[in-house]
């Protein structure tokens, strides 16, 4: 009897535990030696696998099937597709699956191949979309190679054409996409060989994928279904866009792959799809980005009326009462006069470079020389008979910064101290003194020596640490220290 009773205990506890490993979620990790963990101290420990494993904690199995030197590419001098890890992965069944393989196709050796990437990578997907399980499927953008050489893995050719390839799949696959490049570009001191990551880049891969595992959704939304009819779509670099035309004017819509709860959206002012990373970074968020070109009017009665519209338009499809307003260069202009009209549809602003007094610009007043054709066209738009009326304009952002300021949405302004087209001295340092004086929040991120060019970050974390912030969107209310997880 005793042993009939020990038996049952342990056929009690074999399915206890059989349903509670099949209880886990499982993420299998699919790449090269970066996935691996090769060059790193204590691979098992510290390889972004095992760190996201102890990030997530034990409602979660993550596995590593990385294999070293391994392509994407079937003509590949090292095809994932044959090996034992491929196969493995295969067999774990899982819930969510995280490609990196793009590196090592950039040899000269693979090049050759490179017109059969893309099927070569939507025919590696298909193999986990048919999986019983119907994992979600991640794509991650190769990270920075911080090599000159061109006789082995290049940068030119994973930047210039395997990340556009990579994208392009993600776009035709309808995979979600993670940006391992912007990421890590301005942290090469994390790359001891300058390919593979250490263990503290090794971090920061794992966080990123954490912070999508773990990022709410809401599924039941889709802004696609309430688009013009005759909206056509396009590629933005891997994200489902639409292009239409709104009361006369030039509309874009692009949709994230995941929305977030609450819609939130992102207000693109101006030059549609110049420095997009922290447009990128914010659909992989699960904001919307959207856009109508109001050229040239720098935000008079007729470009706010248009505004206007297409505001009530997206609210009534159900993108969020306030949006995130980002404007460059003359841009800010146009979300500063918008804010300043309409302040409790914004939720916060973000302005790069930003123009804010006109007499500065295009008006060459001061230390800019100015474009005395654009300002003509501010003076035509404002119906100004005279330099004089044009010059006492009592409407640009620098004027309107009580308003702005009472308003309480955040700002973040992003600028080259060297910018000698829209000065700082002129634009956002009196600008940022105002609105501090009226008990506004502003935050100013100086770019030492830099022009007015480039906008934006590299890596545009501390924008989107902002924009979360300012729209109290969180992604995980988990802290994760740094180093916690290196051994």
């Amino acid at each position: 009897m005793k042993s009939i009773r020990y038996f049952i205990i342990l056929i009690f506890l074999f399915f206890s535990i059989l349903s509670y490993s099949q209880s886990k979620t499982r993420i299998a990790c699919i790449g090269n030696s970066i996935t691996y963990g090769s060059t790193i101290g204590n691979r098992e420990t510290n390889s972004y696998p095992f760190q996201l494993s102890a990030m997530l904690g034990e409602n979660y199995e993550v596995r590593n099937f990385g294999k070293s030197g391994a392509t994407l590419l079937r003509n590949g001098n090292a095809p994932y597709w044959t090996s034992n890890e491929f196969k493995h992965a295969l067999d774990f069944q899982p819930d969510w699956v995280f490609i990196k393989l793009g590196t090592n196709d950039s040899n000269p050796v693979n090049r050759i191949f490179l017109t059969e990437y893309v099927q070569d990578y939507k025919d590696l997907i298909v193999y986990f979309q048919q999986l019983p399980s119907h994992p979600r499927i991640v794509l991650l953008l190769p990270a920075p190679v911080f090599l000159s050489d061109s006789t082995g893995i290049t940068s030119g050719i994973i930047t210039e054409r395997i990340t556009p390839m990579i994208r392009q799949v993600a776009y035709e696959t309808g995979s979600e996409v993670i940006n391992l490049y912007n990421l890590l570009i301005d942290s090469s001191q994390l790359f001891p060989d300058k390919v593979h990551p250490s263990a503290e880049g090794a971090t920061l891969i794992a966080k990123r994928i954490y912070e999508l595992v773990g990022m709410k959704s809401d599924p039941s939304f889709s802004l696609s279904k309430k688009l013009p009819h005759d909206a056509k779509p396009f590629n933005f670099y891997g994200f489902h866009g639409y292009d239409f035309t709104f009361s006369g004017r030039n509309a874009k819509i692009v949709l994230p792959k995941i929305v977030a709860p609450g819609h939130p959206w992102v207000w693109r002012a101006r030059f549609w799809g110049h420095e997009p990373q922290t447009d990128i970074a914010l659909l992989e968020r699960g904001f919307h980005v959207v856009y109508c070109d109001v050229a040239e009017m720098f935000g008079n009665k007729e470009a706010l009326s248009i505004w206007n519209d297409y505001y009530k338009l997206l609210v009534r499809a159900g993108l969020a009462k306030k949006s995130v307003m980002e404007g460059m260069s003359r841009g800010g202009v146009y979300v500063y006069r918008w804010a300043g009209t309409y302040p409790k549809r914004v939720a916060a602003v973000y302005a790069d470079a930003p123009v804010l007094d006109l007499k500065s610009w295009p008006g060459g007043k001061g230390q800019s020389k100015g474009s005395p054709e654009t300002w003509d066209i501010f003076k035509k738009d404002f119906n100004f008979k005279s330099e004089d009326e044009a010059i006492a304009f009592k409407g640009n952002p620098i004027d309107l910064t009580d308003k702005i300021a009472r308003a309480g949405f955040p700002m973040l302004h992003v600028v080259g101290d060297a910018d000698d087209v829209v000065p700082v001295a002129e634009n956002t340092t009196p600008f940022e003194q105002k609105i501090r004086d009226a008990g506004g929040s502003i935050q100013v991120i100086h770019k030492p020596g830099v022009e007015h060019h480039p906008h934006s970050l590299q890596n545009p974390q501390p924008i989107i640490d902002f924009v979360l912030r300012a729209t109290d969107y969180r992604i995980s209310k988990k802290k994760i220290p740094f180093y916690q997880y290196l051994n």
